[in-house]
């Protein structure tokens, strides 16, 4: 009777290990995931909102210096490869030309200053004052009965210029314009009789332009005054020196006209331009 209990009792023993093995392996086997499947992750925590700004893309500090750069010197003025004042002043000797030569020895002293204003390289607008001695011939202050005489020219010229660099040392100009000019003289010792027949020297003179035959009895016949108009061509030759300052050698063809009487000057000068 012990034997059959005690064999019983063995039995429920194993099964009861049975059960609690089969029980524990499936437990294991439901929480082990299946082969080549990752584990699901953790839903991620909602990002916090943030407040939308607009989008600005930054420079690097370089090229945004060289940008500030490039705007300013953009503003800035180019400057200049010429002088927009140029100033000249000069002084030579007259040839003798024209009618003005049958009463006016060559040789004369000429004096000249003058100002341009420069639109660029090439162009631009000169104005200027010459002074010429016309000293008169000998042949001349005998026709008038004369013991001696003072003769002399000045003008005042406006004239577009026209500049032609050759190299960075020499240079050229040309010039044509209008011109003014006054005339004015006195005889001294002259003989000469008011009411006398009129030559080519007094009509030249200015003492016959009220009267083409006789010279007039009133007035000072022996001095002279005439304002003329007339025209201004010449050009010139430049050379710089290391100064800046340029040396200029130049050749003008003038001449004024008024009631039929001319004056004609040639003047060369040689001088300094800055």
């Amino acid at each position: 009777m012990m034997g059959k209990f005690a064999s019983v009792t063995a039995t429920a023993s194993r099964l009861t290990l049975l059960v609690l093995t089969i029980l524990a392996w499936a437990q294991g086997f439901a929480q082990t995931a299946p082969e080549g499947q990752a584990p699901a992750a953790p839903a991620p925590a909602p990002a916090a909102q943030q407040p939308s700004t607009p989008k600005q893309t930054a420079q690097p500090p370089g090229q945004q210096a060289s940008e500030e750069e490039s705007t300013t010197a953009h503003r800035k003025a180019r400057p200049h490869d010429y002088k927009n004042w140029e100033f000249n002043v000069g002084g030579g000797a007259n040839l003798d030309s024209g009618a003005t030569k049958t009463w006016v020895r060559g040789g004369g002293v000429v004096g000249a200053v003058g100002v341009a204003r420069n639109g660029n390289k090439y162009l631009g607008l000169r104005a200027d004052f010459i002074f010429a001695d016309l000293p008169l011939r000998d042949s001349t202050q005998q026709l008038a009965l004369a013991t001696g005489a003072r003769n002399y020219a000045y003008s005042v010229t406006l004239e577009p210029i026209i500049n032609v660099p050759v190299t960075d040392l020499w240079g050229g100009y040309v010039f044509l314009g209008p011109a003014f000019y006054h005339r004015a003289g006195s005889l001294s010792g002259s003989a000469t009789v008011p009411g006398s027949a009129c030559n080519s020297f007094w009509s030249w003179w200015g003492a016959c332009q009220s009267s083409d035959f006789t010279i007039p009895i009133s007035g000072s016949f022996v001095n002279s005054s005439l304002n003329q108009f007339g025209y201004d061509v010449g050009g010139g030759v430049t050379r710089k020196m290391p100064s800046g300052v340029e040396i200029y050698l130049e050749y003008r063809l003038m001449h004024g006209t008024h009631n039929n009487i001319t004056t004609d000057i040639r003047p060369i000068t040689i001088g300094f331009r800055w």
